[in-house]
């Protein structure tokens, strides 16, 4: 599809509603948007290719977009596959065109296009450098680790556009129409949650920034209320929570621990819990639940023992939490087990590799089955749980 961002720049990307896993992991039942842009100056400069797997539709809409002119330039800020798949393809095309990329970037393009001669075709650029399209120029601010080394956000100056790579992204095809939060959140933790700092650095220097307009590699172009994402970025990448409220994630073997999963978070909301999510590891996808881990203020993680360790959905979820940065929570434990329980040990251990995270005392231990001898001490808990405010949520 091509629409127009402003007078001089148009949207030129391309939607993918066949696929099935982003990333062959992350779930995306409305597809995902490939976003490339054109900006039409007395120079013409391309921000960004698509996949691959779509790289000729998006040939077709930069040629209807260009009405017979030659790009001068192909930006590229971002050098994963589904920003810069079709790189030796549109070089192809357009044979003299220059390629403009950060220096880490130039020096890895070979690592994905070995069959392709680079010499003298690009131009590495680094942080504060211009180009100067006719009109209007370029600004470059390196976002390393952003989440990848290599990447770069560019600045129009003109039209005050920020084109932010994978910054400000979310799943769903641009077709498929949807409140932002939701999937740019589950898209935000999952692909860069863990650079948390990093995004931190470019956002101090897009506040310097006058900006109407964001651009992202994925989702919608935003033109209003930017605060607004600008904000919850803020409030993502300092990993504070967004809302008060606790997720249960359970991982249960024969149902059993389910059921205490379940009575748990009864007992919580009985107890005036502002807000209590419950999700099975066995069944729920994995990165929505890592998602609502960030969401909340508070996590109860309840699993059966297995093995010596821990039944493998939690021990799965607690990884990915790990390698995610996950920190500054409040987080209790019920482990069950039928003779020798290991299931609340094997949690600890991955937990306290978390940052600014507490385990609320007591851990519960259920041997089989939920008895009525069990409530008291998972009431205990709910209160315990309760008692450890969030003193990072808005009361």
């Amino acid at each position: 599809m091509i629409k127009n961002v402003t007078e001089k720049i148009k949207y030129i990307g391309v939607d993918d509603t066949d696929i099935d896993l982003f990333e062959s992991q992350y779930i995306v039942p409305n597809g995902v948007s490939y976003n490339s842009y054109v900006i039409l100056d007395e120079k013409v400069a391309v921000m960004d290719t698509v996949d691959l797997r779509k790289c000729d539709e998006w040939l077709n809409n930069l040629a209807e977009a260009l009405g017979g002119r030659t790009p001068d330039y192909l930006i590229v800020q971002h050098l994963e596959p589904d920003h810069a798949g079709s790189i030796a393809k549109v070089l192809d095309r357009y044979p003299n065109m220059q390629i403009v990329a950060s220096d880490k970037a130039v020096k890895m393009m070979p690592q994905f296009f070995f069959d392709v001669d680079f010499e003298g075709r690009t131009i590495a650029v680094k942080e504060g450098g211009t180009l100067s399209l006719g009109g209007r120029t370029l600004h470059f601010a390196m976002a390393p680790m952003v989440h990848w080394p290599e990447v770069m956000v560019s600045y129009d100056s003109t039209d005050k556009v920020l084109f932010s790579a994978d910054g400000f992204g979310k799943f769903g095809a641009l077709a498929h129409e949807e409140e932002w939060a939701g999937e740019a959140r589950r898209y935000y933790f999952n692909i860069c949650g863990k650079y948390g700092a990093p995004v931190q650095a470019l956002l101090k220097k897009a506040a310097g920034l006058d900006i109407s307009i964001i651009c992202p590699l994925h989702g919608p172009v935003l033109t209003e209320n930017l605060g607004y994402y600008i904000g919850l970025y803020d409030k993502w990448s300092k990993y504070e929570p967004e809302e008060e409220g606790v997720l249960v994630a359970y991982a249960s073997i024969h149902g059993n621990t389910a059921e205490v999963a379940k009575k748990f978070a009864d007992i919580l909301r009985a107890k005036g819990a502002r807000k209590v999510v419950v999700a099975d590891l066995s069944r729920t996808d994995m990165a929505a639940v890592v998602e609502d881990a960030f969401k909340y203020s508070h996590l109860v993680v309840a699993a059966a023992s297995y093995d010596s360790d821990v039944f493998p959905p939690m021990h799965d979820f607690l990884h990915h939490l790990a390698i995610k940065g996950y920190c500054k929570r409040r987080i209790g434990i019920i482990e069950n087990g039928s003779w020798a329980p290991s299931a609340g040990r094997a949690m600890r251990n991955i937990i306290d590799r978390f940052k600014d995270a507490s385990v609320v005392e007591d851990v519960v231990t259920i041997m089989s089955r939920m008895k009525p001898s069990d409530l008291p001490a998972l009431e205990t808990l709910a209160d315990n749980m309760l008692a450890a405010k969030c003193d990072r949520c808005a009361q």
